[in-house]
């Protein structure tokens, strides 16, 4: 056995100790003859290591395959998309308000185009911005802000996905219009960190989302830390 196939061997062997311990943990004390979920995924990659690891995948050409596969699984197309005929698939048409016409990317099915009635495109990739707030890590879509994010990063062809973060700011005035009515879009930053400043606010309403200047917005906020207040007061009355 040469040097290369010693350390792949030493390579699967430290990871099948690490999926065991990994299972192990996820596990408690439930049997091994139960399917558990994170054990599973745990499973999942250890199938996938081994395969990188037949193929003699090591340094540079295991993080380009990862990169690749990481493309794959999130469903983006692994070549520049072209805006000609055979990658679309009409969806429907719209007649209320501006008429318009929605095609489908065939090649990436988060992409769509709408073909405007007086000639004028607009692309949008629903999977293109992940939304966050300023006190949290967890990401959220909306499709409100990708309309506004996309006048500040507009795509154009041939479309080469990218993602990028929306700094948001929520809040409800009022529980009877849900989780939020009220949110403001901050700023937008991209893969290397370099950020687009928008100050941009909104309020619920029949029609949608309307925007609103900085001083409703402020006004909304401050009611809305009213609500949250009187209701944590009713709470400890209780």
């Amino acid at each position: 056995m040469n040097d290369a196939k010693r350390e792949k061997s030493n390579m699967e062997l430290w990871a099948e100790e690490e999926i065991r311990i990994a299972c192990k943990r996820e596990r408690g004390n439930t049997s091994e003859n139960e399917w558990d979920y994170g054990v599973a995924c745990y499973e999942s990659a250890l199938k996938a290591f081994r395969s990188l690891a037949e193929d003699g995948h090591s340094g540079m050409s295991i993080g380009i395959t990862l990169d690749i596969l990481n493309k794959l699984v999130k469903g983006q197309a692994l070549t520049p998309i072209d805006d000609v005929d055979d990658v679309w698939e009409e969806r429907g048409t719209y007649l209320s308000g501006a008429n318009y016409t929605t095609y489908q990317c065939r090649r990436m099915s988060s992409l769509f185009k709408d073909v405007y009635a007086d000639g004028h495109i607009k692309y949008i990739d629903v999977n293109r911005f992940r939304c966050v707030t300023l006190n949290s890590s967890a990401c959220w879509s909306n499709g409100h802000v990708t309309r506004i994010a996309s006048e500040y990063f507009p795509i154009t062809m041939p479309y080469v996905p990218h993602t990028y973060t929306v700094v948001c700011e929520e809040f409800l005035t009022d529980r009877k219009n849900g989780d939020f009515d009220t949110i403001g879009i901050l700023y937008i930053r991209d893969n290397a960190g370099e950020r687009k400043t928008v100050n941009r606010y909104f309020a619920d309403c029949e029609e949608g989302w309307r925007e609103i200047d900085p001083a409703e917005y402020v006004q909304r906020k401050r009611k809305a830390n009213a609500r949250e207040e009187a209701e944590a007061a009713n709470v400890e009355k209780k």
